[in-house]
């Protein structure tokens, strides 16, 4: 397992002293390592070491090959009626084949219909003494309470940027890949502290650039924009320089960019801008001349003015299309004159003008007294 040290260290001592529960509850981000987490401990409880000490290598391998039979997983996405948690119930009563444990592994189990939580709950309720079960969730609050309340509950934690680059170097590693420095903290970073996902993206870059990583050809994979006009339209926006930012987002559309990674771009920048200002850019990473420029970016605006432009870019719309940078534009000239979400606070728009009698529209004349 990498990182999770929480979880790890409970879930070691409950192998060491060989008492589990009967159910676990593990909730968390995508991609934290729930579900493998789950798989290594139906392994450690199932493959005890032997009289000599060890563990009997082909019980690990069963399970390590994902043909172990007493470790039987349902993912409720598919499978989430009260017909497949009947059937589980029934097989539960059944004896384990090799190990002393019979583990159900249930992933996404927030995604259970009630009829099935239900008929869960009568075995968590009377649970088989060599039975576990292990569910796995990204959305604990829909797992009902009666259910978790019977569960010993481990939350998972996003990786931490150095606990992904320490793994995509052990996989790289494997993989006989050379990677420039920094490519492997550009993953990382876009991977947003999933595991799976981390890999996943070295694994589509290995496929296209081959066993030569470098930070030019990762950020041109990974869909990166490399563009000083993302600073251009940052610095604008803090400052509500309309001219400057709409020109800065009329160059780049014109000369072919796509727009959705620009704007995440501008993003990203405005948010190293603002940990910046708050005193909380030690975990940036970000060399000492761009921590530098930033901070004389935002010298002289307020965290105020910097949360505005994050809430207008925030959630931009370029379903439409990609390259058009009308969405945009409409945010920034939003954020400048004060009109829409993001408009600063206290700011009034002008009052419409009162029409007189003689600008009263025709089907608004005034009736006649009767």
């Amino acid at each position: 397992m990498v990182g999770q040290e929480p979880v790890t260290t409970t879930l070691q001592h409950v192998v060491d002293t060989g008492s589990p529960a009967h159910a676990y509850l593990f909730s968390g981000p995508r991609g934290t390592g729930k579900t493998s987490t789950g798989r290594i401990l139906a392994k450690a409880l199932n493959c005890r070491p032997g009289p000599n000490g060890l563990p009997d290598p082909e019980c690990e391998a069963s399970y390590d090959e994902g043909r172990a039979l007493d470790l039987i997983e349902l993912d409720a996405a598919s499978n989430r009626g009260i017909d497949e948690i009947r059937d589980l119930r029934e097989n539960a009563g059944y004896s384990p084949a090799l190990g002393p444990y019979k583990v159900y592994l249930i992933d996404e189990a927030h995604m259970l219909t009630d009829a099935a939580f239900n008929a869960l709950l009568k075995t968590l309720e009377e649970p088989p003494p060599h039975v576990i079960f292990i569910l796995a969730t990204t959305e604990p609050h829909r797992i009902p309470a009666t259910i978790s309340s019977r569960c010993q509950r481990f939350d998972f934690r996003r990786h931490t940027i150095e606990n992904i680059i320490a793994r995509l170097e052990l996989v790289g590693g494997r993989e006989n890949v050379t990677a420039e420095d920094g490519a492997y903290e550009l993953i990382a970073r876009q991977a947003t502290g999933s595991l799976r996902d981390a890999e996943n993206l070295l694994d589509q870059l290995i496929a296209y650039h081959g066993s030569q990583l470098t930070v030019e050809n990762v950020r041109a994979g990974l869909g990166l924009v490399v563009d000083a006009r993302t600073e251009a339209v940052a610095n604008a926006a803090i400052h509500r320089d309309l001219g400057a930012g709409l020109n800065a987002l009329v160059a780049a559309r014109d000369d072919g960019v796509s727009m959705r990674p620009f704007m995440r771009e501008v993003v990203g920048v405005l948010r190293s801008a603002l940990l910046l200002k708050a005193g909380a850019g030690d975990q940036l990473g970000l060399a000492d001349g761009e921590a530098e420029a930033l901070t004389q970016m935002t010298s002289d605006v307020r965290a105020t003015e910097i949360v505005a432009a994050l809430t207008a870019f925030g959630d931009l719309d370029f379903s439409g299309d990609a390259y058009d940078s009308l969405p945009a534009e409409i945010a920034f000239a939003g954020l400048c004159t004060g009109i829409g979400a993001s408009a600063p606070s206290g700011y009034q728009p002008p009052a419409a003008p009162q029409r007189g009698p003689a600008q009263q529209r025709p089907n608004q004349a005034q009736q006649p007294n009767r």
